[in-house]
């Protein structure tokens, strides 16, 4: 039997960024899966406090030069790859010079967020998905992990919803205590509209602050894992009114054999 295809949609891996429970996870827990016989894809974004030099990060040609329109503006997508060799694992960065050449993550030296998070964000999911639609490669499983891939759900079960390749995907959303404070741009529909998502979806981010934004990707996916022992008190309330599976907060020692269980009840 072939195996089971796992891609990984995160917010923040270890060792490009600073240790956290989001990018620990981001990091052994693809680690693990492929471990378990599960072939795996892995990225996130290319912050431009990442050192490529020192990471070993190279452009991959062949997936890059494909422009994205995010607010009828061009945006070039460029894909970078890098190996975590103790892993065996190869992460596939997202970048572009207007989105991810700040040498910050979310927000400047004082702690402001950008502004174009929301772009940002949109430039993401779009970035991954065409990605992964070059490489010709159909997940079973998409598991976004942070804000910053909330927006892949919405993507994949609307825009994408008749592409062969993610037919029979089931997405699980992980909800991290990793919320932002200022909401997105109020201009933030109008964009998802701009891509051709309407109707409900858009009523949800009249407000497009982190609980609308969480709450939209809950929508789109088919099961959801709280990834941190605390997480935003409506969210959590929230949840527990979805008629989906729920995975509650697994501990460090235990969480891998938790997911992978978790993937294989939804998928059956």
């Amino acid at each position: 039997m072939e195996s089971r295809k796992v891609l990984f949609i995160s917010q923040e891996i270890t060792p490009y960024l600073g240790e956290t429970r989001l990018s620990k996870i981001g990091r052994f827990l693809p680690q693990g899966i492929q471990e378990r016989g599960k072939e795996i894809r892995t990225f996130m974004p290319r912050y431009g406090c990442i050192n490529e030099r020192r990471n070993q990060l190279h452009e991959v040609i062949r997936l890059s030069g494909m422009n994205l329109i995010i607010d009828d503006t061009d945006h070039p997508l460029i894909i970078k790859v890098a190996s975590i060799q103790s892993a065996r694992m190869q992460v596939y960065f997202i970048d572009n010079d207007d989105y991810f050449q700040r040498k910050f993550t979310v927000a400047d030296t004082s702690g402001k967020e950008f502004e174009d998070n929301d772009e940002r964000a949109l430039f993401f999911a779009r970035g991954v998905i065409e990605t992964v639609r070059k490489l010709r490669w159909s997940p079973d499983i998409v598991h976004c992990h942070g804000w910053m891939s909330a927006l892949a759900p919405v993507y994949l079960k609307s825009i994408y919803s008749d592409d062969p390749l993610f037919q029979n995907q089931k997405i699980i959303y992980s909800v991290y205590n990793n919320d932002f404070k200022t909401p997105f741009r109020s201009t933030f529909a109008d964009k998802l509209r701009f891509d051709g998502i309407d109707g409900d979806s858009l009523k949800m981010v009249k407000n497009p602050d982190y609980v609308s934004i969480s709450k939209l990707a809950i929508r789109y996916s088919d099961g959801v894992i709280i990834g941190s022992d605390k997480i935003n008190e409506e969210l959590s309330t929230y949840v527990k009114t979805i008629n989906k599976p729920v995975l509650g907060f697994r501990e460090e020692n235990e969480y891998i054999d938790a997911y992978n269980e978790f993937y294989d009840n939804i998928l059956s």
